[in-house]
């Protein structure tokens, strides 16, 4: 059993603990975040990266064999049909690293959670 990973501090240390290869894919993968969601701000959660605004708005996680990506699209059924391919057991998404990764798909993801966020955000205040 190899030893636990320790906690990033931040996406750069988890970036770094990759093979360059992966690395170059996981960059690619935050610029696209920070192009659909400019305002969105950098965690991490769960010892993964992560992208807050108005809460949550995606993970996403290296393996040995897929990026995962997260969390599950509902609420658009022309998104969801489009990432069905990608959906694992629970809706999570797993990006294979043996084909090329779907970053225009990630953007529409991105900006899709962007507005749910902000009409849940919207709704709480409305009900103060």
């Amino acid at each position: 059993m190899a030893p636990p990973r320790e906690k990033p501090a931040n996406i750069d240390e988890y970036i770094s603990g990759f093979a360059p290869e992966v690395q170059a894919i996981l960059e690619r993968i935050r610029s696209t975040v920070h192009e659909a969601a400019p305002a969105a701000q950098e965690t991490i959660s769960y010892q993964i990266p992560a992208f807050t605004l108005n809460g949550v708005l995606v993970y996403f996680a290296a393996f040995k064999k897929h990026i995962g990506f997260y969390p599950p699209v509902r609420g658009d059924a022309a998104l969801e049909k489009a990432v069905s391919r990608y959906a694992g057991d629970k809706g999570n998404l797993q990006f294979p690293l043996a084909e090329p990764i779907p970053y225009a798909l990630i953007s529409r993801i991105v900006k899709f959670r962007v507005k749910q966020n902000r009409a849940r955000a919207a709704a709480g205040k409305r009900k103060s």
